[in-house]
């Protein structure tokens, strides 16, 4: 896969080219190219054989090692110039990062994500509302060319090591039994590696891959044919882009027809609300295919997809199943049309488009299928902060019936808790202590923990000093929320659809009910030094979280803002302090540091 070096990486000149493969799409071809090289062969007297292999799909990369431990790793780039992204590539399990004999070599393989591991991956984003990625292939190289090594670590990447690149202190005739010794060495190898005497044998091995491909645990988006003999590889030589001695032959996609026969829609832990394809069962390349994401309303618009239609459906990269296509010409006047619920076909409650967006979501907030994602989002520090109840916990309470909406944390009972955990007298003990101390945060925080869309803990501040009761805050018209500072339309129309739903109704009562604290208390500090001064926070902070700090500044009745314009007071800089810091010293803005900002909270006035 070619790329580019992206900002924020080394580049990393390769001592070897790692070059692209010249592409073909039938046997005719791959005739012509074993003529060429029997041509060569005749000249010189070498013995033609052929290795095939499969072609990966996923992005190439070069491993350096030194005495045996690996230094370097670099994506492909262009070929000549590519990434270091060692720290990265040492994330992947099956990367040695000692070998077994304490060599000088460099190696080429294949970065990539299985085909179960792919779904997985799609299937937890779209749950959480997050964009799915199209194929394999953009998966694995987005995942490696992470800033941050941590997030490479957290996608399941694999490598399947296909070529050495460079070695000292051994020679080979054979590219097969490099092959095999880099497998004695410890790496991944490439699991297909054929050996063929001629191009017939090729093509067979070719044949034989196709027709298993669906077997196949990780994608693949064509076959390698190589020549074995490595001397008459150095003969045969390159071309400035690819090698004469290889090359790449790519499988036609397989495309089957079926009928629609339904849609049915899916609610995510979001609330997002998918509908799905039910077709005529069909073998696409070696799999029965009954079902497939539709993605939304507008792409069932955008096909004219109507209940009976025949359609063509394909498998986008080998891993997903697609309908591509909509046969008009065999409709027979019978088909019908398919309209999006209006509402939730879980909870029954109402479907909302908002403007701007594709997805409808479920507006229920007592949703059963988002309960979960609901309740570890009420609880969170962000939320109502009840310290000890994690996803693990709440998943266990759902399961056993003891939680169906967000006011039952309130009814679990000590027995609830210490019945889940050996020896759990004290944990009951603690988690219920919490919880119990959770009904009395500040309103803004209940407000923020209920999860309305585009409401975050500083739109919530500003809110609840507006309304200082729940009750208010219910009656108010889309006009009062919107005229609020910082408060646009979207979130006051977001907050006066949110308390308009029964299903919000019945939860406010129910938490009420409780004991939950729903009233802004009026705070008696008088000092009120900050006053009309704003403060963006960057950086780490050595004795406040960046939360703390600025509960200090708004105690003192000054702002928070998380940008820095001409109208900043005052940018308080912690340690790695970024981008904010640097538009702070070109706007002339007043920079402080942590001691600067204990000084002006500790004494009674500002100078």
């Amino acid at each position: 896969m070619d790329g580019h070096v992206k900002k924020g990486f080394q580049e990393v000149e390769h001592e070897v080219p790692l070059q692209s493969l010249q592409d073909i799409f039938d046997f005719d071809e791959l005739v012509e190219f074993d003529k060429r090289i029997q041509k060569t062969e005749e000249e010189i007297g070498k013995n033609t054989r052929y290795v095939v292999e499969t072609k990966i799909d996923g992005l190439s990369a070069s491993l350096k090692y030194e005495n045996g431990i690996l230094v370097q790793g670099a994506t492909r780039g262009n070929g000549l110039i590519g990434e270091d992204v060692t720290q990265n590539l040492k994330t992947i399990k099956t990367i040695p990062h000692k070998l077994k004999e304490p060599l000088n070599i460099t190696v080429r393989g294949e970065v990539f994500i299985s085909k179960t591991n792919f779904e997985k991956m799609n299937e937890d984003r779209a749950l959480n509302e997050l964009s799915l990625f199209a194929n394999a292939r953009n998966a694995a190289a987005g995942s490696l060319r992470q800033l941050d090594s941590k997030i490479t670590a957290s996608r399941p990447l694999d490598i399947y090591v296909f070529n050495v690149q460079k070695i000292e202190g051994r020679e080979f005739d054979s590219h097969y039994d490099e092959l095999l010794f880099l497998e004695d060495l410890g790496f991944n190898v490439n699991p297909v590696k054929i050996l063929c005497n001629t191009i017939e044998e090729a093509i067979q091995a070719i044949q034989k891959i196709g027709e298993d491909r669906e077997k196949l645990t990780f994608g693949i988006d064509g076959a390698v044919v190589k020549v074995d003999n490595l001397s008459l590889r150095n003969v045969l030589g390159s071309t400035a882009k690819a090698p004469r001695w290889a090359i790449a032959y790519k499988y036609p996609p397989e495309k089957k027809e079926t009928i629609l026969k339904n849609i049915v829609c899916q609610v995510g832990r979001t609330g997002v609300i998918t509908p799905m394809a039910i077709v005529e069962p069909v073998s696409v390349a070696g799999s029965t295919i009954s079902k497939t994401t539709l993605h939304n309303e507008d792409f069932i618009k955008e096909k004219d997809l109507k209940l009976g239609d025949t359609v063509v459906i394909q498998k986008a990269g080998d891993v997903i199943p697609e309908i591509v296509e909509v046969k008009k010409d065999k409709r027979t006047g019978n088909e019908k049309e398919f309209e999006m619920p209006k509402n939730c076909p879980v909870c029954g409650a109402e479907v909302l488009r908002e403007e701007g967006e594709a997805a409808l979501r479920c507006t229920g907030i007592e949703c059963p299928a988002k309960l979960l994602r609901n309740i570890i989002h009420f609880v969170s520090k962000e939320g109502m902060d009840i310290d000890g109840l994690g996803e693990n916990l709440v998943e266990q309470f759902i399961q056993k019936g003891l939680i169906s909406n967000i006011a039952d944390i309130y009814l679990l009972t000590f027995d609830d808790i210490a019945a889940l955990k050996k020896s759990g007298t004290k944990f009951a003990t603690n988690l219920i202590n919490a919880i119990e101390d959770s009904k009395q945060r500040p309103f803004y925080k209940l407000l923020t923990a209920l999860g309305i869309r585009h409401i975050g803990t500083k739109t919530a501040k500003t809110i609840t000093k507006h309304f200082s009761t729940i009750e208010q805050l219910m009656k108010a018209q889309i006009g009062e929320i919107a005229n609020l500072e910082d408060v646009g339309q979207i979130m006051a129309m977001s907050i006066y659809e949110f308390f308009r739903q029964p299903q919000t109704i019945d939860l406010i009562k129910k938490l009420q009910n409780v004991g939950v604290n729903m009233v802004e208390k009026e705070k008696n500090n008088a000092d009120k030094r900050f006053e009309n001064l704003t403060f963006v926070l960057t950086g780490a902070l050595e004795n406040y979280t960046r939360e703390e700090a600025g509960k200090i500044i708004e105690d003192l009745g000054g702002k928070v803002s998380s940008s820095v314009s001409k109208k900043t007071s005052y940018v308080l800089a912690g340690e790695e302090a970024g981008s904010k810091l640097t538009k702070a010293q070109s706007l002339g803005v007043t920079i402080i540091s942590e001691a600067q900002f204990q000084e002006m909270i500790l004494t009674s006035k500002l100078e």
